[in-house]
């Protein structure tokens, strides 16, 4: 019985740290969907949206009258990091500024 559970260890140990490091991701990708949901809504008025959160990139584009914000940032979790996985959220709304 010794043996066996000393080989499954290290795979549910495994097993958990992924599951851990995918809850983290998805933390991450929450908050980042917020900053890009507030950053569109200030953009889309003509207001100046605030800096996005370390390590993230933001892009901005306008397509069809909307204002559309995503936002990417390496994974942080420490699992999936090591990986080099991405994170990222986008959000969009309607362009107040250019209707006039």
């Amino acid at each position: 019985m010794t043996a066996e559970f000393a080989t499954a260890l290290p795979a549910v140990l495994l097993c958990l740290a992924l599951c851990v490091s995918a809850v983290q991701a998805g933390a991450q990708q929450a908050r980042l969907l917020d900053h890009a949901a507030s950053a569109a809504r200030l953009i889309g008025r003509g207001d100046a949206a605030p800096a996005p959160p370390d390590g993230a990139t933001r892009a901005v584009g306008i397509d069809g009258g909307m204002v559309c914000v995503t936002l990417s940032a390496p994974s942080r979790s420490a699992g999936l990091g090591t990986l080099g996985l991405t994170v990222s959220a986008r959000s969009c709304v309607l362009d107040d500024v250019g209707e006039g």
